[in-house]
Order: structure tokens, then sequence, then C-alpha cells
């Protein structure tokens, strides 16, 4: 599964935002036809968002998706009319609380995929009660589906929590953690929402570091400033990577000794931990791989 670290959501009516974006280092844009988007500048975003996923693609730009309004309004209908085309990556479904809404767009996006030139995934945004007690079977309904997004705003609200976030979002730590775990079983990413604070960059940072040990592997962002952090929380550091090595070294040997498990530092190591350590190495390669690339 490839992972992209940071998604930011970019206003699809803004041009200079547009522009902007696609140069940036994010891993994924969210171009946005959905809340973003006022009622009356959605036919102008579909435009804009139309001639975006037009333009030739440069080494290391962030992947394209597009947020598409409510599914079954006719809203969706014209959205997927608009982007369905060449250049497209994949699509971000709002709102979703059911395997039966991920069909709905399904059928539709099979019909006209053709001329998009290749498969066209969707990352899944999850933002109800109802959404995240169906969150498994949603993200195992379509082998379209990428990843889960939390989607902390609209979920608050159904909670009806205080409009003001409470440290790390502690109050939605269930919600997030039960998020992962249905990603998780069906093998696909688990994206963390927001961190609206555009003046708090050191909470960001414990954000995005308590997000990845819940087990998240990317979040979303609002402001090209919360890129770096992000896609520094979800990268292995030098001595992640150092320790992954030395653990895997160390592992090693006791195998060619004939023995199952070995000490490490105070700490039993296993074939589990084996496996972590060998994702976290294999991690930092493609990551490296990519940055030579770009």
């Amino acid at each position: 599964m490839d992972l992209q670290r940071s998604w930011m959501f970019v206003p699809g009516h803004r041009q200079r935002m547009i522009d902007k974006a696609l140069g940036l280092d994010a891993d994924a844009l969210m171009l946005d036809l959905e809340d973003g988007v006022a009622p009356a500048e959605k036919d102008p975003a579909r435009r804009l968002i139309g001639e975006a996923l037009a333009r030739e693609r440069k080494p290391r730009e962030p992947l394209r998706f597009v947020r598409i309004n409510a599914i079954g309004h006719q809203r969706m209908d014209d959205d997927l009319t608009a982007v369905l085309r060449p250049g497209l990556d994949g699509l971000v479904l709002p709102k979703v609380e059911s395997a039966e809404d991920i069909a709905a767009v399904e059928a539709r996006v099979t019909e006209h995929e053709a001329a998009c030139g290749a498969a066209v995934k969707l990352l899944v945004a999850i933002e109800s009660p109802k959404g995240l007690l169906a969150a498994q079977a949603i993200a195992a309904c379509s082998a379209r589906v990428v990843g889960l997004m939390f989607g902390a705003e609209d979920f608050g609200l159904e909670l009806g929590l205080p409009a003001s976030r409470q440290g790390e979002a502690q109050e939605l730590l269930h919600a997030r953690s039960a998020l992962v775990v249905a990603a998780a079983s069906a093998h696909v990413q688990a994206v963390d929402g927001v961190w609206v604070d555009l003046q708090d960059p050191e909470g960001l940072e414990r954000f995005a570091l308590q997000s990845r040990r819940l087990g998240f592997t990317g979040m979303s962002s609002i402001h090209p400033s919360q890129i770096a952090p992000i896609n520094a929380a979800f990268s292995p550091g030098a001595e992640e990577i150092d320790y992954a090595r030395r653990v895997i070294d160390a592992y090693e040997e006791a195998a060619a000794r004939g023995d199952g498990s070995v000490a490490f530092g105070g700490q039993l190591i296993d074939r589990p931990i084996i496996e972590r350590a060998r994702r976290t190495l294999e991690l930092a390669e493609t990551l490296a791989t990519a940055k030579t690339a770009g």
C-alpha cells in the first residue's frame, strides 16, 4: 500500500491557491468542491479544477484528488462530470456512512473511468458516529478505497462537543483509534483530521506525533506551513532507522543460532517487532527513493 503522509485541502475556486499547491511538497492535494466552496462558486471551481487536472504533471508533484459534494446530490453528479478526466488520481468522498454510499459513487466512476486513463482511487471521509460504526465494512467494500480519513469537526458537531478543541483532541481519542483499527483491518491508509490552529505550530507537532502513535499513517492539512511538520512526523527519523537496523541485526544473529527471540536493549525482541522494524526501513527507503527521483 502506497502511503501519502500529507493531504492538503485546497479551495477549488481559488486559482492562486491551486497554482501554489501544485508546487508544494504535500504528498496529495484535495482540490475541494465541498465545504470549502460556497454554492455560488461551485461551477467556477469545477472549471478551475478541471483546468488544473489537465496540466502536465511535474516530477514529485502531489497526487491530485478532488473532494466532491454530498453523495447522491445533484452537485455530486455535476462534480463527477467535471473531474473524471485525465490527471485525476482519486476522489475524496465526504460524510460516508455506509458501503452503499461507496457503491453509488463507484457505479458512476466505473461508467466514465476510461476517460481518466487510470483507475480512480477513493479516500473516504468518516465524519459521523454512524459512519464510524460502519467504517470496517466501508474500508473493505471496494478495491478503489485506499484510505479512511477522520473528519474531526463534523464528528465533534454530532457528539455535541465544544467549539474549541481540547489539547491534542483528547476527547476524540476513542473515535480516532477506532478508525485506525477499521482501516488496518482492510489494509488501507488511516488519515487523521486537520489541526485547525495555525497559530500553534507546536500543537501541530504534538498532535501529528500522537496521530502516528495511534497508528495513523498520514494527516490532512489546511495550510502550506503544516506540510513539513506532518511529513516529518510520519517519516522515520534517523534514530528510529538506526534502532530498526540494530534490532534486525540482533535478531538475525539470534536466528542463526536457532533462537526465536533475543534480548536487545533490555527488551525481548520477537518476530512482530522485527516485522515492524523491517516496515520502518522499507518506508525510509521508499521515501528516500522518491526524493531522489524528484
